[in-house]
């Protein structure tokens, strides 16, 4: 079936399309409420790593303690916690919490076996407790024995629930909050500029409905998926974010061209229908912009694919949800909208502005050649290397500060203000340690898992002293079971700071090596933190090149030209290095803290730097294939290499400006966010497409494409009959041998 057939065949068949797709959107509408139900703390873990193989040596051994360990905060604000009163009410929260599912022990602070449980001033006291449960269960234990101590006599004193899925918990109810007032923020922002782009209401309003929809069936999606994988509420920001922020475009550059179509047919003036002129233009531009919406919805997945190779369940899960939003975007970019286009015919411009802000395609006499996005072309092309090497300067010193990145995890407990953890914390760090809510877990054993023999005891207590010598340590207790030996060792510093993370290296590098013929293996928030870490930088080099190396191909096909897929790859490298520059000088740095309302953690969040290099890399090149496309159409009409240039940029500045002004405002609206983490995705995203619609498509590629000239559009010959048509025919240039077809962008 042809590429035009096709969106022919959605129109005429609008329908049962539209039909079948309202069906489909009311089930997964059912569905969303059970879709939070089912979301997950996130699991930092990789496998293999130090820390998880502690982990599986603690539920194996030391199964008493539980897979978490979490504490119940309490204090009073008159008198002493073990005055009789308050004393009474801690033991009433301390049986009501051993009734719980999920708790293996309490340990509360008056039993004979607890240490250091009450505050030094009096005022404050710990119960330890050890939740069982796998990474599906712990979170909704945690819940519900919060719940428990909410609901429990108290009798004045307060009591509050923390560790690390009860932080988990609150960040998923913040999350929420903060993905909400992004979006309110964000999406009439939308609306305006789309309105203003389109020159028309009902224009404007397609694209939110398509995105919408896109977005409904991508969570009807990963609601079934909740049966077989875990995601969590972060994942589904990440999601809302880029299926917003795709679906918007993908029906903004359709909806523009089927308009365009329309206008070419006499179709658009006069109300007029003519229902095989609009099923014809709906057909075209599902040909054109629907087959380049395409090619950039394969090229977003290439890039998120790439994270697969990462053995770590939280970059998994990222992938998965921003490849299945990309694949149920395109289901309803090439289904649901043409099929929408054919109801609204020549109605699709209802609510028009005055003819002067109408897109130039759509006025009588407008010349793709001489409009102002044309001239603007011809005088960048007029001076190409002052403008390639000033578009060039600005992005690379935007890229410098790459080179001072740093990784950590902050786990936001500063943005859960009012939440219980938060509650809980700020007592932790005033009567006792910060480090309370995750000990880190040092397990000792003999070689192999054995049990230790009398040398092994010995230098586990080596190992346990030196441990509670560093100044980073509070406090170490030593849980003994079966011959091998639990190191529980609270940390005087926040889990999920630098202090910690060098604590870790220093017992795994340091101490642990001491531990003659031993096994000491270091587990616990924190060093699942530091193996993230490594696992991300380690892995780096070989997402990049897998991203990179495939997309390289894939353009190959798609542009048929060696010249053009080494310029895209090259520009949007430069750009997504920019945008992690500025993110790691605003972050990191901590330039514009009071501006954007956060207090710089001196890192970036671990698995930021390659979700965002994966996901822009995705996302940019949705405009070079928009913008390259539309310059082949024309180049392949008989235009020569500057007129086609100028022609692309005439046709398609106007949609991609809009397009990346609402990406900006949607990405952008994640600033107001509370958790740290929304704020740099939000940030570095907004950055690299305000860049790459501006610098990139404005400055760049036209200065680059008129210093190759008609090299342009080499490829050759031998390299062409290998490589499977991606178009139809086309027309060889500098002895080259290019094959395209004229559906262009």
């Amino acid at each position: 079936m042809g590429r035009r057939r096709w969106g022919t065949l959605m129109a005429e068949h609008r329908r049962l399309v539209i039909i079948s797709w309202a069906v489909v959107l009311v089930c997964c509408g059912v569905s969303f409420p059970l879709l939070f139900n089912q979301l997950k703390a996130p699991n930092y873990g990789v496998e293999g790593a130090p820390s998880t193989r502690a982990t599986a040596l603690v539920r194996e051994h030391f199964a008493g303690q539980g897979n978490e360990q979490d504490v119940i905060v309490f204090d009073t604000a008159r008198g002493r916690i073990s005055d009789p009163a308050p004393r009474a009410a801690v033991e009433r929260v301390v049986a009501q919490a051993r009734r719980e599912k999920g708790v293996v022990t309490v340990i509360s602070p008056f039993d004979p076996q607890a240490r250091g449980q009450v505050s030094r001033d009096g005022r404050a006291a710990l119960a330890v407790v050890g939740l069982k449960g796998n990474g599906h269960q712990l979170p909704t234990r945690a819940a519900d024995l919060q719940d428990a101590i909410h609901e429990a006599d108290k009798g004045g004193v307060a009591a509050y629930l923390t560790g690390y899925s009860p932080i988990t918990n609150d960040q998923t109810a913040v999350q929420s909050a903060d993905a909400e007032r992004a979006e309110s923020v964000g999406l009439p922002v939308a609306l305006v500029v789309m309105v203003l782009a389109f020159g028309a209401l009902m224009a404007a309003v397609l694209p939110l409905l398509l995105a919408l929809a896109g977005l409904m069936l991508t969570f009807g999606v990963i609601y079934l998926l909740t049966f077989g994988f875990t995601f969590d509420a972060f994942l589904l920001t990440i999601v809302t974010m880029i299926g917003t922020g795709i679906g918007i475009d993908y029906a903004m550059f359709i909806v523009s061209r089927f308009r365009e179509e329309l206008a070419r047919r006499g179709v658009a003036r006069g109300g007029e229908r003519r229902p095989e002129a609009v099923a014809e233009a709906a057909g075209v531009a599902v040909a054109t912009s629907g087959r380049t919406v395409l090619f950039s919805g394969v090229i977003v997945a290439i890039s998120v694919c790439s994270l697969f190779i990462m053995d770590s369940p939280v970059f998994r899960e990222i992938s998965t949800g921003v490849l299945v939003s990309v694949i149920c975007t395109l289901a309803a970019a090439l289904t649901l909208l043409p099929a929408m286009l054919a109801v609204l015919g020549p109605r699709v411009n209802a609510g028009s502005l005055p003819r002067r802000w109408r897109p130039a395609d759509l006025r009588d006499g407008a010349s793709a050649e001489h409009g102002p996005w044309a001239r603007w072309a011809h005088l960048i092309m007029r001076r190409p290397v002052v403008s390639a090497v000033l578009a060039t300067a600005v992005l690379v010193l935007a890229a410098l500060p790459v080179a001072s990145l740093r990784y950590g995890i902050d786990l936001g407990t500063a943005s859960l203000e009012g939440r219980p953890s938060a509650k809980a914390q700020k007592i932790l760090e005033r009567s006792f340690s910060p480090g309370a809510v995750s000990p880190v877990q040092i397990v000792i054993t003999g070689p192999d898992d054995a049990p230790l023999d009398a040398q092994g005891q010995q230098e586990a207590r080596k190992v346990m002293a030196l441990v509670a010598r560093d100044r980073r340590v509070a406090d170490v207790e030593a849980v003994p079971s079966g011959g091998r030996v639990l190191l529980n060792a609270v940390p005087s510093v926040s889990i999920d700071s630098t202090d910690a993370t060098a604590l870790v290296k220093h017992i795994r590098d340091g101490i642990a090596p001491q531990a003659a013929g031993q096994q000491v293996v270091v587990g616990g928030a924190t060093a699942t933190f530091v193996d993230l870490s490594h696992e991300t930088t380690g892995k780096l080099p070989y997402v990049m090149a897998l991203v990179l190396g495939l997309s390289l191909l894939f353009l190959l096909l798609v542009f048929r030209s060696i010249a053009l897929p080494v310029k895209a790859v090259l520009m949007n490298l430069l750009v997504t290095a920019s945008a992690i520059g500025l993110t790691v000088a605003v972050f990191q740095h901590g330039h514009g803290e009071g501006l954007l309302g956060f207090t710089s953690t001196g890192f970036l969040q671990v698995y930021l730097p390659i979700t965002v290099f994966v996901l822009l890399f995705g996302l940019s090149m949705d405009y070079e294939v928009f913008l390259v496309r539309r310059i082949k159409e024309a180049w392949e009409e008989g235009h020569d290499n500057a007129a086609a240039v100028a022609t692309g940029i005439e046709h398609t500045a106007r949609p991609i400006a809009a397009a990346a002004a609402i990406m900006v405002a949607v990405f952008g609206g994640f600033l107001t966010a509370g958790i740290l983490e929304l704020k740099e995705f939000g940030l570095s995203l907004a950055i690299a497409i305000a860049l790459d619609a501006t610098l990139v498509r404005l400055v760049l590629v036209p200065a680059l494409m008129k210093l190759v000239g008609d090299w342009n559009w080499w490829l050759p010959g031998g390299l062409g009959r290998r490589l499977p048509q991606a178009g139809e025919g086309g027309r060889p240039t500098a002895g080259a041998q290019v094959a395209g077809g004229h559906d262009g962008a």
